[in-house]
């Protein structure tokens, strides 16, 4: 997190399990990272700061899954298990910015910046289309197709195996954090509601006023954070109204995300709790 969809034009907090559908945009914030699950099984991974639209996406005659994923930002990786390449067939473009390449069951990422366009074979083989080159076959993985801005594409680039693990990171979910040092009065460890998985939750700020809790809930729904809202009852018979982000699987990240969300919204240090 923080990481949003765009549909028909409203932007929302993207949050775990979202069904998706065609023609939504998907974008990831600056430390980010989103795994996409599409309809034949295969999955999509975002980088941070990626934009990635969804078009295309059916299943047409005979049982072909479609599917047209457009790298307008960043890098998305795009990669089947063995499984699934014989489980379904599928007819799945991955566009980035001028190249076009046709994925048949393989392991393929694109990335586009400012100067080039860029698509990796990592697994398989593609066909790949440019408007200033003739289609080009690639079968010879790991390598690179790179187009530089407002000229035609470069000789097909072999991937050394450091450059390899430096291409897959970046779309990666990462690893649990380390543990990281927690503040004094930080971690107030809560079973009050106590389940079976024992989530961790990071509490934005407890408050009296209905006003200054809506005005946090937007402030950190608009940033890309899925919080909610939890009314409980104090001693003034009235309510305090906690605003918190749930669903987090370990302390460690939890500290971590509220220690940014702390300095993404200038607000003092939430508090992590396992609930």
């Amino acid at each position: 997190m923080p990481a949003w969809l765009e549909r028909l034009g409203v932007r929302q907090e993207l949050t775990p399990g979202m069904v998706l559908q065609n023609r939504d945009r998907v974008i990831s914030g600056p430390r980010a990272r989103v795994r996409i699950r599409l309809g034949d099984g295969s999955t999509v991974g975002m980088a941070a700061d990626s934009q990635l639209d969804l078009n295309a996406l059916g299943v047409r005659e005979a049982q072909v899954f479609t599917a047209a994923l457009d790298v307008q930002q960043g890098a998305v990786r795009f990669s089947t298990s063995a499984f699934n390449r014989n489980h379904r067939q599928r007819a799945v473009n991955l566009r980035v910015g001028t190249l076009t390449a046709g994925i048949r069951g393989t392991d393929v990422l694109g990335r586009v910046d400012a100067e080039s366009d860029r698509i990796c074979l990592l697994e398989g083989s593609i066909v790949v289309l440019h408007p200033l080159a003739e289609a080009l076959q690639i079968d010879t993985a790991p390598s690179c197709y790179l187009a530089p801005k407002g000229d035609a594409p470069a000789p097909i680039e072999v991937v050394t195996a450091s450059q390899l693990a430096s291409l897959a990171a970046q779309t990666a979910l990462p690893a649990a954090p380390p543990p990281v040092a927690v503040p004094t009065g930080m971690l107030q460890v809560a079973d009050r509601h106590a389940t079976r998985r024992g989530r961790w939750v990071v509490e934005l700020a407890t408050l009296d006023s209905e006003a200054a809790t809506l005005s946090l809930y937007d402030r950190a729904r608009t940033a890309g954070y899925p919080v909610r809202i939890m009314p409980r009852a104090n001693a003034d018979s009235g309510y305090d109204y906690t605003v918190r982000l749930a669903q987090l699987p370990t302390q460690s990240e939890a500290a971590a995300l509220a220690v940014q969300i702390a300095e993404s919204l200038q607000i003092a240090l939430p508090v992590v709790v396992r609930h």
